[in-house]
Formats: structure tokens, C-alpha cells, sequence
């Protein structure tokens, strides 16, 4: 007998929970794309965007996921035999040089150490090391998902600005913005990645660009410049939907000024607070799980650990019969160990459109199908999470009661 027939919970890095409101407010019928409320709309959101990314700069809008991003981020800024330097924790930008090399950019991979954030002395050295002043650019990854490090991007800044490097800092915040604190003109961030489908609670299909004035510098010099993904073509067009090249992806434009709403109503640092304490809820309950053999956290480093995904380790447990097991039976869908060997790990989404009973329901079901696999356990990652939320939570009064009700 399976359980899972109720409404069905993914818990996955992306693409998160859309909120009922996002979806109802893409629920609408096509308007005219030339002229009034779309026109309005776009203009609008262009306003809205750098608040997001603390930054006082401009945002590209692009019809893409976080890839495409990445696309538009290097070919506006780079050239034909720039060399990048990639600051790795996992494999995302690694994957981001990769595509720029496909256009013609070099890059040099600089390794963390395993299951760690970048180091700082190592960035620093490598950079006071380049002599020749090769590396045009660093990319790096506020979050990587596929083993959830979280990397200190200030102090990438700090290493740029010891060494007195003239290369762009270049930041791929799709799994970390709208879940971590990022500030991208205060931590001298020049070029900023994201998508919708995280942190932001909408579908994917918007990869989006935050735009630094050294970045713009750096633009009108780079000859990967393609007419699709060009920031100049898209500034301040004659026609509104050539900020898109072409025809606005109008239903992803009303979700995401929802979405927008919804951050603003519960404020950026609140949302910063919340994903806080539901990661903290998360590394707690597999503390509590730990056992020799079994499951552990991926990161052991508290402060290296993301505030958006976790990497569970099960160790000689079957991350495939823990995730087959919950969403067969359970309804409750978990990310895949995109690391290695699908068996050896599986991963919990812990970002967006999120609240208490949906995290400790997810701690809970994985808790009661490893009792149902006799994997084992340390203790209860149930009663650990819960602890964690109990601590953040603010009792609240219980309200003076009103007139007495004659139908009670």
C-alpha cells in the first residue's frame, strides 16, 4: 500500500515550490506585447531586479535558465583567448568555463580542498602569481548544488583587491540568490547570475544578469558578442520587447512581480533569517541521523555549508531505495547525487516557497523510511530539526477574547 496520494512534495534544488500566488498570477491570458500593461510591467521589474542583488546596477532579463545566464555573462564581458580563472567547490563553474571555452576562452581550474569552500591564501597566491596579469576573469559559485558548498565571495574580493587584480569578479548566485546574503556592490561583485527557478519561486526559463560598471566596461571591448544575448541592443531599446530580442516571456514576467511582491512582504534579510534556520534544521537532523557507515553531512565545516541544498552522504545505505522509497510511497520527491554514483548520496531543497511543516515533514518521512530500511541511526533527525525551529520560533500571544459568541 502506498501512501503518497496527497498533494506531492518536491524537495529538490531546483526548480523549487512555486507558490499558489506566482502560478495564479501567470494564469492569464495573453496580452498585447506592444504597448501598456506588458510594457509597464517589463519596465518595472528592470526597476525592481538590482534591489535583489544589493546592487545599484542594472539587470538583463534573459528567456534561458541559469546556462543561458552564464552564456550572456560571457559573452558581453570576454574575448577570443581570455583566460578565466575558475575557483571550484564542485562542478558548476567548471561547467560555466566549459561553455566559455566552447566560444574561444581559455581557463585554469584551482581546486578547494574536498568537501570544503575555496580557500582564500590559495585564491590569493594564484593571483599574486599572475604576474602577467593573464586571467581576465574569475568565476565562482556562491552555492554549488551538486555538493552544496558555499563559498565566501567577499573574500574573493578581498584576494582580488590584495593582489591588485584587474580581473572581474564574476558570480554564480542561481542556487544562493533570495537564500543567502549577497551583496554585489558592497563584496565588488562586476557581474551577477541567476534564474527564476530557485530562490525566486518561479518556473524555469529567466536567466537573469546584474550588470557592474566595470563588467559594462569590459563590454564594450569583448568580441564574443553575439546579437541574441547583447547587452547594448537590449539598453533602452525603441521597441520595449527587444529587451527580450524578440517576444517577452509575458506569463514568467507576472510570476516573477509576485514573486517580487512576496520577497518585499516578508523582506529580503527576513527570507535571508528564514533559509537560516531551515538549513539549520536540515545539518541538525542528519547530525542526529549519523552513524558509522551510514549517513553524514557532505560538508562537515558548518560555515561552508549552503543555506539553499544539502548533500546527505548515506554511506552503505542506498540513497536509491531511500529516494524511490520516498516518492513511491511517500510522495515526497528528493534531489539526486549528481556528484558520483547515484547510490552513494541523495540531496534535500531547502529554499524558496518554504516553511516549517513542509521541512519537518520531509525530515520525517526520510526518518520514518530509514527506520523502515533498518538503516542506521543515530538518533532522531525528527526531534534534532524540530529543536532548531522551536528555538527560532516567537511564541505569539493568545488573543483577548471578544464578546461572548451566542452560537458557541
Amino acid at each position: 500500500m502506498s501512501l503518497r496520494y496527497g498533494r506531492p512534495l518536491v524537495m529538490i534544488p531546483g526548480p523549487s515550490v512555486i507558490p499558489d500566488r506566482v502560478l495564479n498570477a501567470m494564469r492569464r491570458p495573453l496580452p498585447n506585447i506592444y504597448e501598456g500593461e506588458v510594457v509597464n510591467l517589463t519596465y518595472s521589474l528592470l526597476e525592481r531586479l538590482p534591489a535583489l542583488a544589493r546592487t545599484e546596477h542594472r539587470a538583463y532579463i534573459a528567456i534561458s535558465n541559469g546556462h543561458g545566464a552564464w552564456e550572456m555573462a560571457t559573452t558581453n564581458t570576454l574575448s577570443r583567448g581570455d583566460k578565466v580563472l575558475v575557483l571550484e567547490v564542485g562542478h558548476f563553474a567548471t561547467n560555466w568555463a566549459e561553455m566559455a571555452a566552447m566560444s574561444g576562452v581559455k581557463f585554469e581550474v584551482l581546486h578547494a580542498p574536498d568537501r570544503a569552500a575555496i580557500e582564500f591564501d590559495a585564491v590569493l597566491d594564484r593571483l599574486r602569481a599572475d604576474v602577467g596579469r593573464e586571467f581576465a576573469a574569475v568565476f565562482v559559485a556562491q552555492t554549488d548544488t551538486s555538493t552544496t558548498v558555499r563559498n565566501d565571495i567577499a573574500a574573493v574580493r578581498r584576494a582580488l583587491d590584495e593582489a591588485e587584480h584587474p580581473a572581474l569578479l564574476m558570480a554564480d548566485c542561481v542556487a544562493s540568490l533570495g537564500c543567502e546574503p549577497f551583496e554585489m556592490d558592497a563584496w565588488g561583485v562586476d557581474v551577477t547570475v541567476a534564474g527564476s527557478q530557485k530562490g525566486l519561486m518561479v518556473p524555469p526559463g529567466l536567466g537573469i544578469v546584474w550588470v557592474g560598471p566595470k563588467a559594462w566596461e569590459a563590454h564594450q571591448r569583448a568580441d564574443l558578442r553575439t546579437a541574441y544575448w547583447d547587452w547594448s541592443r537590449r539598453t533602452d531599446p525603441d521597441a520595449h520587447y527587444w529587451i527580450f530580442c524578440g517576444t517577452p516571456p509575458v506569463q514568467h514576467l507576472w510570476g516573477l512581480a509576485e514573486a517580487l511582491d512576496m520577497i518585499d512582504e516578508e523582506g529580503l534579510e527576513n527570507i535571508w533569517a528564514r533559509h537560516d534556520v531551515m538549513a539549520r534544521a536540515v545539518h541538525a537532523a542528519v547530525d542526529a541521523w549519523s552513524a558509522p557507515g551510514a549517513l553524514e553531512l557532505n560538508v562537515p565545516v558548518p560555515s561552508h555549508r549552503a543555506n539553499s541544498v544539502t548533500l546527505v552522504r548515506t554511506g552503505e545505505v542506498p540513497a536509491g531505495q531511500i529516494r524511490h522509497t520516498c516518492e513511491n510511497e511517500a510522495g515526497l520527491t528528493l534531489g539526486l547525487n549528481i556528484q558520483g554514483d547515484p547510490d552513494a548520496a541523495f540531496r534535500i531543497g531547502h529554499m524558496g516557497h518554504l516553511n516549517p511543516p513542509m521541512l519537518l515533514g520531509t525530515i520525517g518521512t526520510i526518518e520514518a523510511v530509514l527506520g523502515s530500511m533498518d538503516a542506521p541511526m543515530g538518533g532522531s533527525g525528527a526531534a534534532a530539526a524540530a529543536s532548531v525551529i522551536a528555538e527560532a520560533t516567537t511564541p505569539v500571544p493568545k488573543p483577548t477574547p471578544g464578546p461572548e459568541d451566542p452560537w458557541s
